[in-house]
Formats: C-alpha cells, sequence, structure tokens
C-alpha cells in the first residue's frame, strides 16, 4: 500500500496543495502521516514538530526527522525563510495562543496552509440554537468538558485573524463531509455557514506584490 491510503480524507486536499520538491515543515505531525505521503508521492524533503513522544517514535521509526518541542513557544530553532511549506492541520484551535503559531509559520515558511473546523457551519449553529447544548458533531467530536479546543472559529472569522497578523489568504478550501460520511468534498455556495472543515493557503502580506 501507498502513504496515500493510509491518509486522512482532508490531509489529501492539503498535500494536492504542496508543490512536487517543496520543503514541508508539519507542525503538530503526529506520527507522520502527511510527511510519509509528502515524501514519498510529491518528493517533498520533510520535517516535523510534535509534543507526543509515542507520536515521534513512529514517525522516527518511518524515516520522518522529527523535533519535540510545544508550538506555543514558537519555533526558535528554525530560520527565517527556512521552508517553502508550514503546515497546521487541524491544530490551530488548540494552541494556546494561535496568532504566535501563525506569526512563527509565516516567518519560517514562504506559505502556512492550515486547516481547523468551522464552527459557522449550521448544524453547529442549529445544536446550540434548538437544543440548547454545545454542539457534537462529525467536525467537533468532543464534549464541551473534554474538547482539545480551546479557540473556536469560523471561516469569517479566521480571514480577519489572518490579516490582523500580517497574511495575506491566497486561497481558500471549505469542506464538507460526503453524504455516506466517508471522506470530504470542496464547498463553494455559503462556505461560512456550510463548510465543516475549511484549508487555507496563507503568506506574508508584504510578499504579495501590490
Amino acid at each position: 500500500m501507498t502513504a496515500a491510503q493510509f491518509l486522512r480524507s482532508d490531509l489529501r486536499f492539503i498535500g494536492e496543495l504542496v508543490p512536487t520538491g517543496s520543503r514541508v515543515l508539519d507542525l503538530g505531525c503526529g506520527s507522520g502521516d502527511l510527511l510519509a505521503y509528502l515524501r514519498d508521492e510529491r518528493d517533498c524533503t520533510v520535517r516535523g514538530v510534535e509534543l507526543s513522544a509515542p507520536d515521534i517514535a513512529t514517525a522516527i521509526g518511518r524515516g520522518i526527522s522529527v523535533v519535540q518541542d510545544d508550538l506555543d513557544r514558537g519555533l526558535a530553532g528554525f530560520a527565517d525563510g527556512s521552508f517553502d511549506i508550514v503546515i497546521l492541520s487541524q491544530t490551530l484551535q488548540i494552541v494556546r495562543n494561535p496568532a504566535l503559531v501563525l506569526r512563527e509559520m509565516l516567518r519560517v515558511g514562504r506559505r502556512a496552509v492550515l486547516s481547523f473546523p468551522n464552527f459557522g457551519n449550521w448544524r453547529v449553529r442549529g445544536y446550540l440554537a434548538f437544543r440548547g447544548r454545545m454542539p457534537v458533531s462529525r467536525s467537533i467530536p468532543y464534549s464541551w468538558y473534554d474538547t482539545p479546543n480551546i479557540h473556536h472559529t469560523t471561516l469569517k472569522d479566521f480571514r480577519d485573524f489572518v490579516s490582523a497578523n500580517g497574511g495575506v489568504i491566497l486561497r481558500e478550501l471549505p469542506l464538507a463531509a460526503n453524504s455516506s460520511g466517508v471522506g470530504v468534498h470542496p464547498v463553494r455556495f455559503v462556505p461560512n455557514l456550510r463548510a465543516e472543515l475549511a484549508v487555507a493557503v496563507v503568506t506574508r502580506a508584504d510578499d504579495v506584490a501590490p
């Protein structure tokens, strides 16, 4: 089996946004599924940052270079512009200082690729409005008391967040689960209401030609 066959469906969308041969840093890389795919299928030079020791051991066992670190401390171990792509997959909402993390991504990489659950989704809104309870869904599968998500955002909020931290969104890819419940597909109509998950490609505002 290829690395792609083990890849979570939303990570495939992220992988397709990474140009062949890129230098890639994956923040919160877990056991290295995405990095293994990018290395084996897209000829990328890959590195990861992860906090979990068991995940690091698994990634290293796959031949992936991984540094153990807390993203909320920044990325002081990496030089400015040392990567083409820096990835943060479904992790922005669980860090304590998302603004620092985004700024550091844009410092060490030419492009940042981020994915996050969209708390503006109609199911989330309806769950709270009609049930009077904090929502639990496929994209937010935790009860309020054990969720790792400490910063809830919507697509609209994310756009403002990027702008406030010196970034520009080059591409936005809203996604929703397929009707079968397996895999995801792009959403084009009223994405802030219909998307369950979003992927965005971001660069520094001063890197965009006027």
